[in-house]
Formats: structure tokens, C-alpha cells, sequence
């Protein structure tokens, strides 16, 4: 079981990376680099600091206050077996998910992949798809251009096509 994460910084307390206030995982590595990404310095695999996710829960059991927990990135589905193991733990605190992903969520599915199918399981929101620069908007909800979804995972996974949530249709 992987134990640990390799992350490129954690914010505390969010009110930008989804509903109500969050904690926020910024995980290293991403394959995608998106021409005018926000966290450009999250790409190479070799940089950020290996945390161990006990550590993540022991922090967060210190702040009942937070409803939620974002995973960000980089590419959280490149540390998928760890995301899910996390998820896991957070699930049973009783923590709202959400997930930022480079990936849409019909190739994620067409992955077929073990821990990527495990992570999607644990989720409430993904939001989905590169972020394209021609179709950046500052009115955007929780998401940079205007082809990334915010997917209601549990629906999107029954119906095995995505389906935005309601609330941000």
C-alpha cells in the first residue's frame, strides 16, 4: 500500500478549489503542460517533497472546520494509488472530494486502470479536461476555460458518461 505523496505544496484553508472551505493538495508531476497553466512549477516529476498521508490525515483531524479536501496538481491521476488511499481516509471523516484532472473523465474510464478506477469511486467532483488558453474565463466557477466540466462523479460513473453537477451547470 502506498503510503505516501509527492507534493508540490498544500493550502490550509481554500475557498478557490471548490465549495465551502477546503484543503487543498497540490501533487508534483504532470504530463500535460498546458500552454498557460497556473501552477506551472507542478510539472516536473522530479521536484516537490514526498509527505506521508498519515501526516495529511493527523493535520486535517486538527481542523474539523474543513468541509472538503481538493486534489490539484500537477496531475493527481499520476499518484492515483496513493490519492485513493488518502481518499479512503478521508471518506470516513466524512470529507467532501474533489479533483482537478488534465484527463477527461472518458479517459480516465478508458484507462482502465486499477487505482484510477479506485480514485474516481471515492470522488464527489472532478473537474475535467487541459485547460486551454483561447477558452480561459475569469467567470468561471472552480475551473479555468470553458471546456473543463465539474463532474458529479457518483452520477457520472452510474451512467458510465459524465454528467455535470447540477449546481454548476
Amino acid at each position: 500500500m502506498k503510503k505516501t505523496l509527492n507534493i508540490a505544496g498544500i493550502v490550509k484553508e481554500s475557498i478557490v478549489d471548490g465549495p465551502s472551505i477546503r484543503f487543498t493538495i497540490f501533487v508534483q508531476g504532470c504530463p500535460h503542460n498546458c500552454l498557460g497553466c497556473h501552477n506551472p512549477q507542478t510539472h516536473d516529476f522530479k521536484g516537490g517533497n514526498e509527505i506521508f498521508i498519515d501526516e495529511i490525515i493527523n493535520t486535517l483531524k486538527d481542523m474539523p472546520y474543513i468541509s472538503g479536501v481538493t486534489f490539484s496538481g500537477g496531475e493527481p491521476f499520476c499518484q492515483a494509488e496513493g490519492l485513493y488511499n488518502l481518499a479512503v481516509e478521508l471518506k470516513q471523516m466524512g470529507k467532501h472530494l474533489m479533483c482537478y484532472t488534465g484527463y477527461t473523465f472518458e479517459e480516465l474510464i478508458n484507462k482502465n486502470d486499477e487505482y484510477t478506477n479506485l480514485l474516481l469511486s471515492k470522488l464527489d467532483l472532478l473537474v475535467d479536461g487541459r485547460f486551454e488558453q483561447d477558452k480561459k474565463s475569469l467567470d468561471l466557477k472552480f475551473r479555468g476555460s470553458s471546456n473543463q466540466r465539474i463532474l458529479d462523479v457518483k452520477k457520472s460513473l452510474m451512467e458510465a458518461q459524465p454528467v455535470w453537477a447540477e449546481q454548476y451547470k
